[in-house]
């Protein structure tokens, strides 16, 4: 049999590695600006154009590389951050598999400027495909300049894998917020497309949070210290308060590389146990010094995955660190035993009794009584008592003018219309429904309807009745479908209703959220939304849409953004098609939200007046039919 195995060529080789190196353009930004990190860069410029599929630029001032280490740098294993297997048990620097730009050349067009410290002239090299084009002398500034231009050109199928550029652009910039954080003394730089996103100066740890996640950031951290023979603990974490619902701002560092752990985050939620609400998760940005030798960070290629020796002690040591933090800043209750002296009883009164006031009460006194009924005494004791010393003649002045106050009340009582009655009163009803949202949600519900029976079954379902059975609606789904024709209808016919607020509301949010509000604002103003111009980490808005409250704002926009970024639904249906899911699914009645019978005849009724009411927004059945004869097979 002839042989069948054979040795890939070098080109196959490197596009099999790109695919598990590179995924998508962030991938490529996060080994450029590591690889600039390691080159001892102080200033770092990252430079991009549509999201990355067009240009990812790296400019750093570091060392550079001579004309051979230029040409090597680009070859598969050719690294300068180890010399043997041992010194993976003691890395102190990103990189070191000596893939990455080996991989990334295998699918872009890659152009390379690069000089070395206290040389005249550096060296330019251009590869395609992982084919070298020209390499040749130019002058260029101290240290490295790489670009890295039509990103998976070769590889197509991997090209159309890729999501929206908003989506690209948002992993992208993760990724620079992972280096830029793990390196305050770094000065980093951010453009896409011609805009300054971020320009960030050497700080310390608190200062690059609060440069890259707005001002209002400061007031949300609680710092977190310890200092233990295992490891070295520093780092923030946000106040209880400030939990969000989707997974904002969690960074975990390990000697200066960002890692994921999920053990690590179990620790940090435990302490947050009691204080926040469930579904809700905490921030936090968390530096751990541990010896490289009790660590293994080469189990992942991307090397954000990483392996402790000693996970448990690490687990408590968190844990206790945190929980300490928020008690000892007074954002967790605790029991204080050292009791204050300023409470204490005065030494004098030690051992005296309470004494209780006596109260004295004019047991004669009648404000409707007759001046000449009025006996002296009592005019005496109520001149002292109640008239604060008044003479005689002067509290019988005032009983005159209050006897004649209290006639006046009376006068023209008897003198109406006797057939008059209260039969065509209305009484305004103090009904209160069970539902949250009833109030606002079905007001709209249309008139001259059919009553229809319902029933609500363990605060979920909607059990109603129909000719040939019953129907059983899930109310959350259904509700999304009212919720998402509506808002798509709004936003299509530009007529949105919106109610102004008598003060207006006041969000902050970080340079890349405002990015993205900016892109939808538009579409929210035409669902309601009244909104003034932006400020640079602040939003007002002064209008929101009818059947919305002012205490779920923050929610939607919330979960706007978190929808928006993690390209929930896909990207391919449109920007009003993925608003009014995201509101949908937002505002929509949850399970067990207590609906009265007039909230459910009016959910009843506006599902089956929807252009589809058998199926969420996001494709899920909203109802089932059980006929009678399955429930007459259910009884034989």
């Amino acid at each position: 049999m002839a042989d069948i195995i054979q040795l890939l060529p070098d080109h196959v080789a490197n596009q099999i590695a790109a695919g598990e190196v590179v995924q998508r353009p962030a991938s490529v930004v996060k080994e450029l600006v590591e690889n600039a990190v390691d080159a001892g860069a102080t200033e770092i410029k990252l430079i991009i154009k549509n999201a990355g599929k067009t240009l990812i630029q790296v400019v750093d001032n570091g060392k550079g590389m001579t004309v051979t280490d230029a040409r090597l740098s680009f070859e598969r294993h050719a690294t300068s951050k180890i010399r043997s297997a041992e010194d993976l048990f003691s890395l102190h620097t990103k990189g070191f598999r000596g893939e990455a730009l080996a991989s990334i050349a295998a699918i872009a067009h890659v152009e390379m400027n690069t000089r070395p410290q206290n040389e005249e002239v550096g060296t330019r090299i251009c590869i395609e495909g992982g084919k070298f084009i020209t390499q040749e002398v130019v002058a260029t500034a101290e240290g490295t300049s790489i670009a890295v231009k039509n990103l998976f050109f070769n590889v197509p199928a991997r090209r159309n894998f890729l999501k929206s550029d908003q989506v690209e652009l948002r992993h992208i910039i993760d990724e620079f917020h992972r280096v830029s954080l793990a390196h305050p003394d770094i000065q980093f730089a951010m453009y896409h497309n011609g805009n300054d996103l971020f320009s960030l100066l050497p700080s310390n740890y608190r200062q690059r949070v609060v440069n890259i996640f707005g001002s209002r950031t400061n007031e949300k951290l609680v710092p977190v210290s310890e200092n233990t023979e295992v490891l070295k603990l520093s780092g923030f974490v946000y106040k209880p308060e400030h939990a969000r619902k989707s997974r904002g701002e969690q960074f975990f560092f390990v000697n200066n590389r960002f890692v994921k752990s999920p053990y690590l985050h179990h620790a940090v939620v435990a302490a947050f146990e009691g204080l926040i609400r469930e579904q809700t998760h905490p921030g936090y940005f968390l530096y751990l010094d541990i010896d490289p030798k009790s660590v293994d960070v080469n189990i992942h290629p991307t090397k954000t995955e990483i392996k402790f020796d000693d996970e448990h002690t690490l687990y408590a040591i968190i844990r206790a660190a945190v929980k300490h933090s928020l008690g000892q800043f007074n954002i967790a209750p605790i029991l204080d035993f050292d009791k204050d002296s300023g409470l204490d009883t005065p030494y004098s009164y030690k051992d005296k009794q309470a004494s209780v006031p006596s109260i004295e009460v004019d047991a004669n006194f009648n404000p409707f009584r007759d001046e000449g009924e009025e006996t002296g005494t009592t005019d005496a004791a109520r001149g002292s008592s109640i008239g604060g010393g008044k003479s005689r003649n002067t509290w019988q002045s005032d009983r005159r003018g209050s006897s004649s106050s209290w006639e006046s009340l009376y006068v023209g009582l008897g003198d109406g219309d006797a057939s008059a009655n209260f039969s065509s009163v209305e009484i305004e009803s103090d009904e209160v429904g069970g539902g949250k949202q009833e109030q606002v949600l079905f007001d709209h519900r249309e008139e001259n309807l059919p009553s229809v029976s319902t029933y609500q079954l363990h605060r979920k379902y909607i059990v109603t009745t129909i000719k040939s059975g019953m129907v059983i609606i899930d109310q959350h789904r259904a509700h999304q479908r009212v919720l998402y024709e509506r808002f798509l209808r709004q936003m299509t016919v530009k007529e949105g209703v919106s109610q102004q607020l008598l003060f207006p509301i006041v969000l902050q949010y970080s340079a890349s959220d405002m990015t993205l509000l900016s892109e939808l604002k538009g579409a929210m103003e035409f669902i309601g939304f009244a909104i003034e111009p932006f400020k640079d980490e602040e939003i007002t808005i002064t209008g929101i849409p009818s059947g919305v409250s002012e205490t779920e704002v923050s929610i939607i926009l919330e979960q706007l953004l978190a929808d928006f970024k993690d390209e929930i639904p896909d990207h391919s249906f449109s920007q009003s098609d993925r608003m009014a899911k995201s509101l949908g699914k937002t505002l929509a009645v949850r399970t067990g939200d207590v609906l009265n019978e007039a909230a459910q005849e009016a959910l009843v009724n506006d599902l089956f007046a929807c252009k589809e009411p058998g199926i969420s927004p996001f494709n899920r059945p909203t109802y089932i039919t059980i006929t009678i004869e399955d429930l007459e097979k259910k009884f034989l």
